[in-house]
């Protein structure tokens, strides 16, 4: 082993031992959230689902369900309203992320979300991911200063990996234990196998997922997406993916007036975007409010490129005519790249494959830290088993 290898693999094994179980713990969270959208549809298929009394049936509009939405729960404060171009799909009521109703568009029954079991643990597993389980203004920071640093390490332990991966020897026979599986290997013969080639096959992945990461948990590395772009930062600072677009401005009527009802402004949005799939109305506009707000109605459509992206429109609550329009193309540089390092942290901007993808090389980082504090056990503690293989 030449100097710089072995420096290399020292500086590896110190990051895994140092982080790995910091790293094990966001390997786990990351798996289950890679489908954290189809975990919770499956949980709440039974009231998601609806039937069409009859070919005639027409659905009512959502202030009829929203309406219905009150009597049936008055203590529940819902902050958005999905709706589906299903015709079989109910109307969805969301309170925060462990929260849900789901309205019969053709009978106004509402019902409460079986799942919120489901909505509970996917919350934990998200602030176990991004928070380290912290909560508080004070101790949420640091939880996440925690877990970004542990991401940093373990996308140092991916690239080292790789590099400490690569044998001597270019034969087969060289190559063999480190691609694929060994039959019958046990101890720390089998612990090198898994390790390394689990780590070959998953390290591209982890690496992706890893520098995905990076702008959401550091400052830093937000800024750095605007320097690499080109584009300028913002007084504010950083601007996340998901930010809403700069809020439209209201004039306040000359005279008392009424909201313009929901239902009109949502057959404004389905005509001006005739490839909707789904409209999530955010709810804003509060007749109380010091100052008029714009009601924003965030649009899904099929085809789009790339598949996450949506389009906001924003109407006068007052008039109903239509303020502003906001898209993918409309995004600065800077946050263009950030919709892809977002969605591509969890797969979602590939689709279901690459969710898939990110789940299987999350589950690999749990293997891999287990047989790292194997074989690191096996090495300072003396305990040796099977075939040996020189690191």
């Amino acid at each position: 082993m030449n100097i710089l290898r072995k420096c290399l693999f020292w500086a590896h094994l110190a990051a895994g031992i140092t982080c790995g179980a910091i790293v094990g713990l966001l390997c786990f969270t990351g798996t289950t959230l890679a489908f954290e959208k189809e975990l919770l549809a499956w949980a709440e298929r039974d009231v998601r689902r609806v039937t069409i009394p009859s070919s005639s049936a027409l659905p009512l509009g959502i202030d009829a369900l929203a309406e219905r939405m009150r009597l049936s729960f008055p203590e529940a404060k819902p902050t958005t309203i999905v709706v589906s171009r299903d015709p079989q799909t109910a109307v969805s009521f969301i309170v925060g992320r462990t929260e849900s109703y789901h309205a019969n568009p053709y009978t106004g029954d509402v019902f409460r979300s079986p799942s919120q079991g489901m909505g509970k643990f996917l919350q934990k597993m998200f602030e176990l991911h991004r928070y380290l389980g912290f909560s508080g203004e004070v101790s949420r920071p640091r939880g996440k200063l925690v877990t970004g640093v542990a991401n940093l390490s373990f996308c140092f332990l991916a690239i080292s990996g790789l590099v400490l991966w690569c044998p001597r020897s270019l034969s087969w026979h060289a190559f063999r234990p480190s691609i694929w599986f060994m039959q019958n290997a046990v101890g720390r013969a089998r612990d090198w196998n898994w390790h390394n080639v689990i780590g070959f096959w998953c390290a591209p992945a982890l690496i992706i997922l890893t520098l995905t990461a990076l702008p959401i948990s550091f400052q830093w590395a937000a800024k750095l997406t605007y320097s690499l772009t080109g584009t300028e930062l913002p007084a504010s600072g950083p601007q996340s993916s998901g930010a809403p677009p700069e809020p439209a401005m209201v004039k306040p009527p000359a005279s008392p007036a009424n909201p313009v009802t929901r239902q009109s402004m949502l057959a404004a949005v389905q005509a001006a975007l005739p490839r909707w799939q789904t409209i999530t109305l955010r709810f804003a506009h509060r007749p109380d409010a010091p100052k008029p707000q714009a009601v924003s109605y965030v649009v899904r459509e099929t085809g789009t490129w790339p598949r996450t992206a949506t389009t906001t429109l924003q109407f006068d609550p007052f008039s109903g005519a239509l303020l502003k329009r906001d898209g993918y193309a409309d995004l600065s540089a800077a946050r263009k790249l950030r919709a892809w390092t977002r969605y591509l942290h969890t797969g979602e901007a590939l689709g279901a494959w690459a969710q898939g993808l990110a789940a299987m090389a999350s589950a690999g980082g749990i293997v891999l830290m287990a047989t790292g504090f194997a074989l690191s056990a096996r090495r300072f503690l003396g305990r040796k088993s099977g075939t040996r293989y020189n690191s």
